[in-house]
C-alpha cells in the first residue's frame, strides 16, 4: 500500500494494488509516514473504502474531522442493522451515520439537544428502523457512557430509512410528510382512525414510502398499454369508492407538492385502500 495523504498518527489516506483509495487504521500506523512510501497490510487494522468516488472523498474529510472510535462503533452499528434487514443500504450509511453520531455526542458535553418534531410519525411509519434507532443510542451509551436524547432514535431511523431508499436527509422529511399527510387524507374521508398496530396499516405505509420516493425522485408509474387500461377501468368501476379516495389523495399531492399522479399510481393506491378497508370491516364482523 502506498501513502496518499496522512490524516493523523492513526489514519492514513492509502493507494492498493488495483489503484484503489483506501482509508486504513491502526496504532500509530501514520507515524512519521509520508505521502509515496509504502506500508505492510500486516500494520493495518481496520480498512475503509467506498466504492463512489465521491463517497471516498466524503468519508477521508470525515474521518479527518472526528475521533476514530466513533467511526469504529458506527461500523459495528451498521454492521447490525444490516443483519437485522433484508434491505441493501447504501454505502453512504457509514458517513451519514457517523456524522450524526459525533455530532450527537459532541452537542451533549456542549449541553445542547435537539428534538425531532416528526418523532412520532417516524415512530409509526418506520417502526423497524426506529426500533434499531433505539439499538444504536444503547450501543452508543454502553461504549461511550454518554446517555444521548431518546429523540436521536428517530434521527438515526431516518439516515437507515435514506440509506434504504437511497435518498437525502432533506427528501426523507418530505417522504414523511407526504405519508403524514395522505394518511390524513384518508382517514378524513372514511370517517376513522386506522389501526396503527396491524398488518395491513403496516402494508399500506410501505405502499407511501415508495409511493412518495417515486413522486420526489420524478419516477412515478407509467400508464401502460391498452390491455393496462382495461384492467384499470375495471378496478375503478368495482372499487369505486376506494378510487374516489385515492382522487383524492392525488389532489392533495397536486395541491400540495405539485406534483401530477399517473392513472397506474392511483390504481395502485385503490388496490392498497380496498385492502386496508377491508381488514377493518372484517375486525368488525368478527367483533359482531
Amino acid at each position: 500500500m502506498r501513502v496518499k495523504k496522512v490524516i493523523n498518527n492513526n489514519i492514513l489516506c492509502v493507494i492498493d494494488e488495483k489503484n484503489h483509495e483506501l482509508i486504513v487504521t491502526g496504532k500509530g500506523l501514520g507515524y512519521q509516514r509520508h505521502p509515496g512510501q509504502f506500508i505492510a497490510p500486516g500494520l493495518v487494522e481496520k480498512t475503509y473504502r467506498m466504492e463512489g468516488r465521491d463517497e471516498q472523498r466524503k468519508l477521508r474529510e470525515l474521518i479527518a474531522q472526528i475521533p476514530l472510535e466513533h467511526l469504529s462503533l458506527t461500523q459495528e452499528l451498521i454492521d447490525y442493522i444490516k443483519s437485522q434487514t433484508s434491505q441493501p443500504l447504501n454505502e453512504s450509511l457509514l458517513i451519514t451515520l457517523a456524522d450524526h453520531i459525533s455530532f450527537a455526542l459532541r452537542r451533549k458535553e456542549e449541553g445542547v439537544e435537539f428534538h425531532n418534531p416528526l418523532e412520532g410519525d417516524i415512530m409509526c411509519y418506520y417502526p423497524a428502523e426506529y426500533r434499531l434507532g433505539q439499538y444504536c443510542l444503547k450501543a452508543v451509551r454502553e461504549r461511550t457512557g454518554v446517555e444521548l436524547n431518546s429523540a436521536e432514535a428517530s434521527f438515526i431511523a431516518l439516515h437507515i430509512v435514506n440509506a434504504e431508499l437511497n435518498t437525502d436527509m432533506s427528501e426523507m422529511y418530505d417522504i414523511t410528510r407526504l405519508i403524514e399527510g395522505a394518511l390524513a387524507v384518508a382517514e378524513y374521508y372514511y370517517q376513522r382512525t386506522f389501526d396503527r398496530e396491524s398488518l395491513d396499516f403496516s402494508r399500506f405505509v410501505v405502499h407511501l414510502r415508495y409511493f412518495a420516493q417515486r413522486i420526489f425522485q420524478g419516477k412515478t408509474m407509467a400508464d401502460g398499454g391498452a390491455q393496462d387500461e382495461a384492467f384499470r377501468e375495471m378496478i375503478r368501476k368495482s372499487c369505486p369508492v376506494h378510487y374516489k379516495c385515492a382522487q383524492h389523495i392525488g389532489e392533495y399531492v397536486r395541491n400540495t407538492w405539485h406534483k401530477e399522479l399517473s392513472d397506474e399510481e392511483l390504481i395502485y393506491l385503490t388496490i392498497h385502500l380496498k385492502r386496508i378497508d377491508m381488514s377493518r370491516r372484517k375486525a368488525e364482523e368478527e367483533e359482531s
